[in-house]
């Protein structure tokens, strides 16, 4: 084996090391599939195709299952996202208090669109999602699960800005 193959094969193992904890932490028990990959996007923020693979192998079930399960529910990404996931919530209670103009306008500075929902340099991803529990503070959207609630566009500017500073920063 050379040099290059060693270091592929030592990657790829390195890779899967955290899918092995966290398939081991449930005793490779084929039930706990759903809780695996939970565990498993909040490591990679998505579901890549060989990890599902791996998985499948590991727990001795068909590829077709796993992904079965990971394109049913709607919390599983399938796709890449960003370090900071922003929800737009477009429920009743936030569309009649404006929240497509927060949605056009983070996609204005993001230069996103209903077809590019992450941002090239992977910082960012934007969903619009049905509801976020939060009516009583509508507009309202959340950044990684942080809810900011009376929301107007030129807020949503502002905070995803101070993000873009802070990154920079490091």
């Amino acid at each position: 084996m050379g040099n290059a193959q060693k270091t592929e094969s030592a990657e790829g193992l390195r890779k899967f090391e955290k899918v092995c904890q966290i398939i081991d932490k449930y005793n490779r028990d084929p039930s706990k599939l759903i809780p695996i990959l939970q565990e498993v996007q909040h490591e990679y923020r998505y579901l890549p195709e060989q990890v599902q693979s791996y998985i499948a192998t590991s727990l001795g079930l068909s590829p077709a299952r796993v992904f079965g399960v990971a394109s049913f529910y709607a919390n599983f990404a399938l796709e890449p996202k960003g370090r900071y996931v922003i929800h737009v919530c477009d429920g009743t209670a936030c569309h009649v208090k404006g929240s497509t103009g927060i949605k056009e306008a983070v996609c204005e500075l993001l230069k996103l669109s209903d077809s590019k929902k992450t941002t090239t340099d992977m910082l960012f991803t934007l969903e619009t999602v049905s509801c976020l529990g939060a009516c009583g503070l509508a507009p309202v959207m959340t950044i990684n699960d942080e809810v900011h609630g009376q929301v107007t566009p030129a807020k949503a500017v502002e905070l995803i800005k101070t993000i873009m500073e802070r990154e920079q920063g490091k």
